[in-house]
């Protein structure tokens, strides 16, 4: 299995995923600032891995910062929830994670501060494992939408290297696969820092299922050929209405597979459902450095001049999407509805 962050002696330990797929390493992390840096420059990513490191980086601060005082003990907590909420703006796992930690600190605040920040480091690696859980959950929900011989297109990452192990879309792939079906995998590159084809493709390639890379502009000609029979995506966040944010480029995906009559599926766990947004346009947006764009691991591909606008993710409306897979089923049409039974159903649990 592919291990994308984990807590081992009092480090954080994550594979960099801007070494791949030329290399397979592995950092650890013995302060949270580089847990913070990690998030912000993509060496890690996908909205459950960053809450799983957000949660990881909060227990690892609290170690290594001081606590004269209860007063200096809260403050540090809160400086650490705050200096981490500002790493991404649209994941909503980051801030799902963040308030978890926050409700741990909480109840265990008039605790002895060793036994206070175990009991946070606990929490981080359930916050990990449950990760992997609610994916391999998903997946069985999700399999049963594939049909043995079908071809799934997919976009940017989000398999294990996006979650704490096993993935969301690609979790929902690799359940096919393990019940025995036969499954083909077109990997769209994902433009502008190739999450397919740097992380996904190298996932495919790595456990063994049958892919096919392509080029973001080639999407629509490859289903008007007959080649796709569905598309899964993951999510970085959802709205009440289903309206869902995901990696710049899932919109045109969500399009064209309409118009070609292609079933378009979402995969992602109940924490990157936001029902306090009633709709996609309330979803903050993040743009990220024009640097993306005009240059690829230090080669300039555009000219030094030329005006930019990069923004890393799009909205893909709800009339759009097939079907919403979570852990705890799939949610379809009309979605307030499908999606607060499914959260409902999850808190009386």
């Amino acid at each position: 299995m592919i291990r994308t962050i984990y807590w081992e002696a009092d480090t954080v330990c994550l594979i960099d995923q801007k070494a791949l797929p030329g290399e397979e390493r592995y950092i650890t992390c013995r302060s949270y600032r580089e847990l913070v840096e990690a998030i912000r420059d993509l060496t890690i990513r996908g909205a459950p891995a960053i809450g799983v490191a957000a949660a990881m980086g909060i227990a690892l601060g609290m170690r290594e910062l001081p606590a004269a005082s209860d007063a200096e003990l809260r403050t540090n907590f809160m400086q650490l929830c705050e200096e981490f909420s500002h790493t991404r703006p649209t994941a909503v796992n980051l801030f799902w994670a963040i308030e978890r930690m926050k409700r741990i600190f909480a109840t265990h605040k008039d605790s002895d501060v060793q036994v206070l920040r175990q009991k946070l480091i606990d929490a981080a690696i359930r916050i990990g494992e449950e990760d992997i859980a609610i994916n391999r959950r998903m997946g069985l929900h999700g399999r049963e939408l594939i049909t043995d011989g079908d071809s799934v297109l997919t976009h940017c990452n989000a398999g294990a290297l996006a979650t704490g192990g096993y993935g969301t879309a690609l979790g929902v792939i690799r359940a096919a696969r393990e019940e025995g079906k036969r499954i083909h995998v077109f990997v769209d590159e994902t433009r502008p820092v190739l999450q397919g084809a740097r992380l996904t493709a190298w996932e495919m390639v790595k456990e063994e299922i049958p892919a096919t890379l392509i080029t973001d502009n080639m999407a629509g000609f490859v289903m008007q050929q007959g080649k796709v029979d569905l598309v899964i995506v993951g999510a970085d966040r959802i709205a009440a209405n289903g309206d869902v944010a995901n990696k710049i480029g899932t919109y045109t995906l969500a399009v064209l597979a309409k118009e070609h009559g292609i079933p378009f599926y979402v995969a992602a766990p109940l924490s990157t459902i936001d029902n306090s947004l009633k709709h996609g346009d309330e979803i903050p947006i993040e743009e990220r450095d024009g640097k993306e764009v005009v240059a690829f691991h230090g080669t300039r591909i555009a000219p030094a001049a030329i005006a930019v606008y990069n923004p890393a993710f799009d909205v893909t409306p709800h009339r759009y999407i097939t079907a919403i897979i979570t852990e705890a089923g799939i949610a379809r049409s009309p979605y307030e509805n499908s999606i607060r039974d499914l959260c409902d159903n999850k808190t009386r649990k």
